[in-house]
């Protein structure tokens, strides 16, 4: 292999875009480049407290066109000549209606600005009632249509979504050739697809997410279907029976994105799959070693032998596929529905003063005020991460629940709510973090154990993601209450990191992903040890976590009988 030949990675997250340019013979990171979703940013499209986030297609493709293209200029001519393949990572379940061309209703005609015709966002929650729906369908057949996703379908997955957006959404309903994920249209955009027939379906989104299965020779029958709701008869039609490993090539950049992008026209462009998945991938995961991508949420990946799963199914979990994340594996992943976002809404929560009055200040300018609160938001979490570290570790401190956002493993439920009890008037805000960041730390805690207790063991823990590069707070409490060690990968965008070694792959530089990953990992740059003193406390902490975990599960279930009650 020459030492010009050179593979992008793009990796789509929830509020942002980045494309990174790396050295296929090493893995060196040659240029990288992040673009902000402007309209995501500015809350166009979501309504939060109806858990509706939405994101505009044309977000994405500006997205990615300013992030290679400012790669390539970065990295210059010489570089972008010898480009020979790229791969696409995306959030997921973000799936969008399309048209018989394969385009985004919202890129169309009359749809521009309707939510129901953009990308549902993985964390928009809105498909709840759907969700609950399909699992008590699954119950009246004889086939478990749900044991490859762990028992319970979710409201963030493809089927619920579809379900709502069909329900709520006649002009939607009536425009919709198909429904297709993130992940899936993005290669299709590159290579010039206009059939939406032709679109390559990746293994990854649609085992993990939309109940593909190879022993179900594809998707569940039409009936499964046609019998939740006539609205959906005939709609597997509109689908795809056959999937894709993330090794295989969707097709060759189309000349036209080969000259907005600057890119030669051979390049070779991978089949997606979602940013967990390949993160895992760029972060070198191991057999039996739990991989977590830890940024507004978690999504955590574990890939075990196929051979050596045989039979087993692991309850409670968010699937599992066998080549999903690494071919001739199985991929198991889980995760929390909030983590950095758990967080940032703390930090919003204690910002609103300045965040809402400072503009009436009449002591500073506008301009000083703007960049007062930009300099606070900023500081707030690194401030309070240093102050909740030198707080003892005790019993009696305050305690939360991390589910802010629902629950995602183990056993689905987003109707769940976070709560934090044992407050005082000395519950100050250092407290509050610890107990929001201990809670977060004990929801993985809580999947490391689903995992343990059916049977697939966990060898070690990798961590991945923002948080685990920028806070050693959190992750030295993750390591303590999990009492493993816990590696943090070097690489700043492992997810594109990823990506770039299935585009090594597609591009045939590596014939497979494990020569890819062994040739291209850049490897661990820290690693926190678990404090055996703490053992016992956070054991016991642990404890009360569950304890008050099983009041407010009660809680929600009661509340929502009594609103049954009430229809």
């Amino acid at each position: 292999m020459s030492k010009g030949q050179f593979v992008i990675g793009v990796d789509y997250g929830s509020d942002s875009v980045r494309s990174v340019i790396v050295n296929a013979l090493n893995g060196e990171e040659i240029a990288s480049s992040v673009y902000e979703y402007p309209r995501w940013r500015d809350g166009l499209f979501c309504e939060p407290p109806q858990n509706q986030f939405r994101q505009h297609p044309q977000d994405y493709i500006d997205g990615l066109e300013a992030t290679i293209k400012d790669c390539i200029a970065q990295a210059g001519a010489d570089v972008a000549a010898f480009i020979k393949g790229l791969s696409v990572d995306t959030t997921g379940s973000t799936p969008v209606a399309v048209d018989g061309s394969g385009t985004p209703l919202a890129l169309t005609p009359g749809f521009e600005t309707n939510p129901n015709a953009m990308f549902v966002l993985w964390k928009d929650h809105t498909s709840v009632k759907e969700a609950a729906q399909i699992n008590e369908h699954a119950t009246k057949f004889d086939t478990n249509y749900l044991k490859y996703v762990g028992g319970i379908y979710s409201s963030e997955w493809f089927w619920a979504k579809l379900l709502h957006v069909l329900r709520v959404d006649e002009t939607v309903r009536n425009a919709a050739a198909s429904w297709v994920e993130h992940c899936d249209w993005i290669p299709f955009l590159l290579t010039g697809g206009t059939d939406v027939k032709a679109i390559k379906r990746g293994r990854c989104s649609a085992g993990h997410k939309a109940l593909w299965a190879e022993e179900f020779d594809g998707l569940p029958p039409d009936d499964f279907f046609s019998s939740l709701d006539p609205l959906l008869k005939g709609f597997t039609d509109k689908l795809y029976k056959d999937t894709h490993t993330a090794d295989e090539a969707a097709g060759t950049i189309s000349t036209e994105w080969a000259q907005r992008l600057g890119l030669p026209t051979d390049v070779v462009v991978g089949t997606g799959a979602f940013d967990a998945h390949m993160g895992a991938v760029g972060g070198q995961i191991e057999p039996y070693h739990l991989s977590k991508v830890m940024g507004t949420s978690t999504c955590d990946i574990l890939v075990a032998p196929t051979a050596a799963m045989k039979d087993t199914l692991v309850r409670g979990i968010c699937g599992q596929v066998n080549g999903s994340v690494i071919p001739g594996m199985v991929g198991l992943e889980a995760g929390q529905s909030a983590f950095g976002d758990t967080y940032a809404w703390f930090r919003n929560l204690i910002s609103w003063p300045v965040n809402q009055l400072l503009s009436q200040s009449k002591i500073i300018d506008a301009t000083t005020a703007k960049a007062l609160k930009a300099e606070m938001a900023e500081l707030v979490i690194p401030e309070l991460s240093r102050q909740a570290a030198l707080l003892p570790v005790d019993e009696a401190n305050e305690l939360a629940m991390d589910w802010f956002n629902g629950r995602r493993t183990p056993d689905a439920n987003q109707e769940l709510k976070g709560a934090i009890s044992g407050l005082s008037l000395g519950s100050d805000a250092p407290r509050v973090f610890r107990a929001l960041a201990e809670a977060t730390c004990f929801g993985a805690k809580s999947i490391v154990d689903r995992f343990i207790s059916e049977g697939i063991p966990v060898k070690g823990i990798i961590g991945i993601g923002g948080v685990a590069k920028k806070s050693p707070f959190v992750m030295q409490m993750m390591a303590d209450v999990l009492g493993m060690p816990i590696r943090i990968h070097q690489f700043k965008h492992t997810c594109a990191l990823g990506a770039a070694m299935f585009a090594a792959v597609v591009a045939g530089i590596y014939p497979t992903i494990e020569e890819a990953m062994a040739a291209m990992g850049r490897g661990f740059d820290e690693e926190y040890y678990p404090n055996i003193n703490l053992k016992e406390v956070y054991s016991n902490r642990y404890e009360q976590y569950k304890t008050l975990g099983e009041f407010v599960a009660g809680q929600v279930a009661k509340t929502k009988a009594e609103e049954f009650q009430n229809i």
